[in-house]
């Protein structure tokens, strides 16, 4: 089609705009999701295969290095306030680990998808809550500790929790193996996870030997060396745990890469401590956005028959969510601030490990397709009432 590059460089020029522009720039991520849509529907070719390799094999790596990133921004404070709220955390908890896979399967048996499109369906709503309601959280003006340690819990949970809503309710649409379905998430989420919270340390901590070359250069090549040693080592050697063998390389080198990154940056330029947190955004952005358009390109043909049933799917599933957690949070007597931070928990999930899951388990393109499709759903609806709530403030 001869309009198709004018519309993929309007959307590109629009996400542009939007970035420069402080009220609408949490509209921008959404609008080079449409882009990168817009690109793969149009030519699906270029985002199918490179020099004749599979473009699905880069989703998990993908997802692994958003995982990552999600960890370095995680501390054992994340997880210690538990102790301190341990009410609203369990609500969330409950609210999240509920609500979403139901309702998921009511709507995924009333709308009558396919069998594999409507596992997806079941699959977005079984993984943890994702990473942009702490965002949304804070720009709602909800409590941001309880909205991360949501996160952070249903996140660690979620290695049993969805395996065993995947079986009992896309378990009548599809073969579901629980077990293989739990080494995954923990290769995907968790080990990167720990290597995040390994890379918090080395970016964050004020002590000396985080700034000197010695200790930096050491790490670095300590653990890239032990990455490389994993590649060699015979995955028979992990036993059980070879599913894992992924995760730990790249979990390895990302630590490797970030010392030697704060080496160059803290040491040899003298640059701000806040590099990574400048980083992080863009890489993650451009990581989903490139995830999307693979599961975009691969299953194009089946999009365009079921992609308006599907968006309708994601309306009722996300705003289900973030009806029913506020109430829920309302009748377990929350206060306001609370309320808030659960609904976004509830309603905004993890899209990425839905996705992962989709690709590397069920080995689907269709079961994917629901997760590319709500997660840019939720990131706009997600921005729509926090921008509400923020008018209606919880205080006086």
């Amino acid at each position: 089609m001869a309009i198709a590059p004018f519309i993929i460089i309007i959307l590109a020029a629009l996400a542009i705009f939007f970035m420069r522009q402080a009220r609408l720039k949490n509209f921008a991520f959404t609008i080079w999701v449409f882009a990168f849509v817009a690109a793969s529907m149009f030519y699906p070719g270029a985002f199918r295969s490179w020099f004749g390799q599979d473009l699905k094999i880069l989703i998990v790596p993908l997802i692994q290095i958003i995982t990552f990133g999600m960890g370095t921004t995680l501390n054992l404070k994340s997880f210690e306030r538990v102790l301190t709220m341990p009410w609203p955390v369990f609500i969330g908890i409950v609210l999240q680990f509920t609500i979403m896979p139901l309702v998921g399967y009511g709507i995924a048996m009333i709308l009558g998808f396919a069998p594999e499109i409507a596992a997806g369906i079941i699959l977005i709503g079984s993984v943890s809550s994702g990473v942009a309601s702490n965002v949304m959280t804070y720009l709602a003006g909800g409590n941001v500790p309880l909205s991360v340690t949501i996160t952070s819990c249903t996140t660690l949970i979620s290695p049993f929790a969805t395996p065993f809503w995947m079986k009992i309710l896309a378990g009548r649409f599809i073969q579901v193996d629980f077990v293989s379905m739990m080494l995954s998430i923990l290769n995907m989420i968790i080990v990167p996870i720990a290597a995040g919270l390994i890379a918090n340390k080395i970016l964050y901590t004020q002590k000396k030997w985080a700034r000197q070359t010695g200790p930096l250069l050491m790490i670095s090549a300590a653990t890239i060396s032990l990455a490389i040693l994993t590649v060699f080592l015979p995955k028979d050697i992990f036993g059980p745990l070879a599913p894992l063998h992924g995760g730990t390389f790249l979990g390895l080198l990302l630590i490797g890469l970030v010392a030697l990154a704060k080496f160059a940056v803290s040491v040899l330029v003298k640059g701000p401590d806040t590099w990574m947190d400048k980083t992080l955004p863009v890489v993650s952005m451009a990581s989903i956005c490139f995830i999307i358009a693979i599961i975009t390109a691969q299953s194009r043909n089946q999009l365009l028959s079921v992609g308006l049933l599907l968006i309708l799917a994601a309306i009722l599933h996300n705003g289900a969510g973030y009806l029913l957690g506020y109430w829920g949070a309302r009748l377990a007597r929350l206060d306001e601030s609370a309320c808030r931070a659960v609904a976004m928990e509830v309603g905004m999930q993890n899209g990425g490990m839905a996705s992962g899951l989709a690709i590397d388990v069920l080995k689907s393109t269709s079961a994917a397709l629901a997760p590319a499709i709500f997660g840019p759903w939720m990131n706009i609806s997600g921005s729509i009432l926090a921008s509400f709530w923020r008018r209606h403030r919880t205080g006086p």
